[in-house]
C-alpha cells in the first residue's frame, strides 16, 4: 500500500473499532449494574443489551446505498452523531425505557457498510483483500478489549460512565474522519465490496450464503444472550466481585485466541474448512451445555469460557472468508451486507428472547435455549456443501463495443480454474471467481481486451 492507503487503511480501521468498542464495552457489566436502572426486569436488560442489534440490522444496506447519493463522509458524520447522541441518552437517565432507546438510537448509526464503501474508493484493487483484513483484525481486537475494559470503566465510573466513555469515542471518530480520512475524489460503486440491490435476490437465493448467514445470526445470538447470565454467574456463583472480572475475561480472550489460530490454518492451507467449521460448533455447543454444569469451581468456568471463545474467535474469523469465497462473482458486497444484517439482528434477538427466557425460565432456561440454537446450527452446517476454495480476480477491460462483451465472457470462462464471470459494461470491469490452485494469471496477458488484472 502506498502512503495514502495505509493513512486511509487505518484511519477508517480506528473508526470501526472506537464504534465496536462503545457497543461492546456494556456487554460484561450490563446486567450487573443495569439492576439499578428504573423499571429494570430482566426482559427489560435483555432487550436493553440486544436493542442496537435491530436498528443496526434495519439500516445497514440503506445506509451504504445513501452513501451513493450524499457522500460516503456525510453518512458517517450522520451515523457517528446518532451513535453520539444514544450513548448520551443512555447515560444520562436512569430509566430502563431510556436506556433502550438510547441503545437503538446508538444503533441507528449504522454505518458499517458505509466505511467499507469508503474504504474501496481510498485504496486500488490489488491493496483491497489487505485492507479488509486490517479492519477485520481490528473489530476482533476491539471485540477482545471491550471485555477488559468495560467491568474496569464499570468498576470506577458506572454503567453512565461507560456510556459516557462511548459518546467520547464517537466524538475523537468524527475527528479522524474530518481530519485524517482523505476524501475520494469519486464514488467506487464497485458491486464486489458495495450492496447492489440487483445483486439482492442472486445472494438470497444461494442456499450456501444463507447457511452462512444463519450461521454469524446464531452465532451472535448466543454470544448475547452469554452475557445475560454469565457475569452473574461470575458474582454469585463463583464469589468474583465485578470490579475483577476484567483479568478473568483478559486471560480467556489472550489464551483462546492463540489456541484457535492452528484450527484457521488447517482449514484454510489444508482446505479442511468444513469439518473445521463443524467442529467449532460442535465444541461451542458443548461448552454452552456445560456452563449448565458448573457452579462453585471458578477453574472450572474458566476452562469452559475458554472452550467458548476458542471455537467463537474461530468462527467468528472464519465465517467472513467463506462469505467471501461462496458469494458469486461481483455480489461479494451485497453478500456480506445480509451477512451484517443477520449477525445484529442475532445479537437484537439473543438480547431480547434471553432476557425473557432468564426472566420466565432463569439462567438454565438461557442456557438450554442457546445449547437448542447452536444444535440447530449445527445440523445445518453438517449439511451444508463442502465450502469451495475460490477468491476473487477482478480484470480492468479495454473499452470494446458492447457486442463484444459476450465473446470476452466466453473467453474467461474457458480459462482453467474459473468458475464464474460477471461483467460490468459500464465500469468495463470483469468479476471472476477463480480457483488459484488451477488458474493461471499470465494466460490473461494472451487477450487483448484485458487491460489490468488483480487478485481481490
Amino acid at each position: 500500500m502506498n502512503a495514502l492507503e495505509k493513512r486511509s487503511v487505518f484511519a477508517l480501521a480506528s473508526v470501526y473499532a472506537m464504534r465496536m468498542l462503545g457497543l461492546f464495552m456494556v456487554l460484561p457489566v450490563f446486567m450487573l449494574l443495569g439492576e439499578d436502572l428504573k423499571d429494570a426486569t430482566p426482559a427489560l436488560l435483555g432487550l436493553a443489551i440486544g436493542a442496537y442489534g435491530l436498528s443496526q440490522a434495519l439500516l445497514q444496506i440503506p445506509f451504504g446505498m445513501l452513501s451513493d447519493r450524499v457522500g460516503r463522509k456525510r453518512m458517517i458524520y450522520i451515523g457517528l452523531v446518532l451513535f453520539a447522541a444514544g450513548s448520551l441518552l443512555a447515560g444520562a437517565t436512569d430509566s430502563i425505557y431510556v436506556v433502550i432507546a438510547g441503545r437503538i438510537l446508538q444503533g441507528a448509526g449504522a454505518i458499517a457498510s458505509v466505511l467499507m464503501a469508503l474504504l474501496s474508493d481510498l485504496t486500488r484493487e490489488e491493496e483491497r483483500t489487505k485492507a479488509m483484513a486490517t479492519v477485520g483484525i481490528t473489530i476482533g481486537l476491539s471485540f477482545s478489549v471491550s471485555l477488559v475494559l468495560g467491568p474496569l470503566l464499570g468498576a470506577w465510573w458506572g454503567l453512565s460512565g461507560i456510556f459516557y466513555a462511548t459518546a467520547a469515542l464517537a466524538v475523537v471518530a468524527l475527528v479522524i474522519v474530518n481530519r485524517v480520512v482523505p476524501t475520494p475524489h469519486q464514488h467506487k460503486t464497485s458491486p464486489d465490496t458495495h450492496p447492489a440491490r440487483e445483486m439482492l435476490g442472486r445472494v438470497l437465493s444461494d442456499g450456501r450464503l444463507l447457511r452462512l448467514d444463519f450461521g454469524i445470526f446464531a452465532l451472535h445470538l448466543v454470544l448475547t444472550a452469554l452475557f445475560l447470565v454469565f457475569p452473574s454467574m461470575l458474582q454469585e456463583q463463583f464469589g468474583l466481585a465485578s470490579r475483577s472480572h476484567w483479568w478473568f475475561y483478559l486471560s480467556v480472550m489472550v489464551t483462546s485466541f492463540f489456541a484457535m489460530v492452528p484450527f484457521i490454518i488447517m482449514g484454510e492451507k489444508k482446505r479442511k474448512m468444513k469439518p473445521v467449521l463443524c467442529g467449532a460448533i460442535g465444541l461451542l455447543t458443548l461448552a454452552t451445555a456445560g456452563f449448565t454444569g458448573v457452579s462453585g469451581s471458578l477453574m472450572a468456568a474458566w476452562t469452559v469460557l475458554f472452550f467458548f471463545f476458542m471455537a467463537f474467535n474461530l468462527l467468528e474469523a472464519s465465517l467472513p472468508s467463506l462469505i467471501s469465497k461462496e458469494a458469486p462473482a461481483a455480489s461479494k458486497g451485497t453478500a456480506m451486507g445480509v451477512y451484517s444484517t443477520s449477525q445484529f439482528m442475532g445479537a437484537f434477538l439473543g438480547g431480547a428472547l434471553g432476557g425473557f427466557l432468564l426472566e420466565s425460565g432463569g439462567i438454565q432456561g438461557v442456557l438450554w435455549f442457546m445449547v437448542v440454537v447452536l444444535g440447530l446450527w449445527l445440523l445445518v452446517a453438517l449439511t451444508m456443501p463442502a465450502p469451495g476454495h475460490t477468491t476473487s480476480f477482478v480484470v480492468q477491460l479495454q473499452q470494446v463495443m458492447n457486442e463484444q462483451y459476450d465473446d470476452i465472457d466466453d473467453n474467461l470462462r474457458r480459462l482453467p480454474g474459473v468458475q464464474d464471470v460477471v461483467i460490468v459494461e459500464e465500469a468495463a470491469t470483469a468479476y471472476l471467481k477463480v480457483d488459484r490452485q488451477q488458474f493461471d494469471e499470465a494466460s490473461l496477458a494472451d487477450f487483448s481486451f484485458v487491460r489490468q488484472a488483480n487478485n481481490s
